[in-house]
């Protein structure tokens, strides 16, 4: 085969966010100060719930696993890209790259389904109070967890194994901070037509079920906000829902832009730029959008470190 006759690439060299050494260090203390913060509020929240029996509900326990994903998303990405600029070469073996691709995968498909799960949640708790401790199980919420894990390891698999069937010959520089499946398909000099038909077939499922179970829960949330008689309740609502749905819309809008606009279009550089919202500023803000706002985790907080009434 003609194949046979190209050198086969075993390691990658990922191109970072910029290759401008001025802003070498100034990023580089940025997003440490990022990572750090990723780091201490969703580990902090997984602890918190889990060690806070008053917090034991079907709407932390999701909280608790969406920190979960937002902390291994940002552990497989961010210390491969801190690497970059620090060194003048940000090397990636073959195998780590598949490795860090796949990982990468299986949370941020996760990601997607846990927050429809979140807002299903929601809306069963505001819409349908009286059947929510029915509907909401402990049977059914970790049916919900298992399948929305199942659901990205199938995705995440199914994509690798398709990237692995490729050749890689090429230079072997990623145009990325890692290794994701557009840029990975750029390297390679086999025909990517089923990998680009699988990537959009699974962006698009990914990405439209969660949005539109989000806006069609968010719509009924809303409307049920609206029948408040209290100005202040539904003013306190509508505070906690703007914030809800703006994370959600940053996080799904960056993935769209990103996934579900063809090849030829879209440019690499911009998409570096949106990775970085889904990737990196969305984990971070995730604890404090759902969580650190809300006073049950106020109150657990406070009495963690030893202060029994809240203030």
């Amino acid at each position: 085969m003609a194949e046979g006759n190209f050198s086969i690439v075993t390691e990658f060299i990922l191109t970072g966010l910029t290759e401008k050494p001025a802003l070498q260090l100034p990023l580089l203390f940025l997003f440490l100060g990022i990572y750090v913060v990723t780091v201490i509020g969703n580990l902090g929240m997984v602890m918190l719930i889990l060690f806070s029996s008053h917090l034991h509900t079907p709407m932390y326990f999701f909280l608790s696993n969406l920190s979960f994903v937002d902390l291994c998303q940002s552990s497989v990405i961010m210390p491969k890209m801190l690497e970059k600029f620090v060194m003048v070469k940000s090397v990636i073996s073959y195998a780590e790259c598949m490795a860090q691709f796949y990982l990468f995968d299986v949370f941020a498909v996760s990601e997607c389904h846990m927050l429809a799960v979140m807002a299903y949640d929601r809306y069963v708790a505001i819409c349908n109070p009286l059947l929510y401790n029915v509907t909401m199980s402990y049977k059914v919420c970790s049916w919900m967890v298992v399948g929305v894990y199942s659901v990205g390891l199938i995705c995440a698999t199914g994509e690798t194994v398709c990237l692995l069937r490729l050749l890689f010959c090429k230079a072997g520089d990623i145009n990325h901070y890692f290794c994701d499946l557009l840029p990975l398909l750029e390297q390679s000099c086999s025909n990517t037509f089923i990998n680009e038909i699988l990537g959009l077939s699974f962006s698009s499922f990914n990405i439209t079920v969660p949005a539109l179970t989000i806006l069609s829960s968010y719509i009924f949330i809303i409307a049920s906000i609206l029948r408040i008689p209290s100005t202040e309740g539904r003013s306190k609502a509508f505070s906690t829902c703007s914030s809800h749905i703006l994370a959600v819309a940053v996080f799904f809008g960056s993935l769209a832009f990103m996934y579900l606009q063809p090849s030829s279009v879209s440019s690499m550089d911009q998409g570096k730029v949106s990775s970085v919202f889904y990737t990196i500023v969305v984990p971070m803000l995730n604890p404090l959008i759902y969580s650190l706002r809300n006073k049950d985790v106020k109150v657990a907080f406070y009495k963690v470190v030893g202060r029994r009434e809240f203030m």
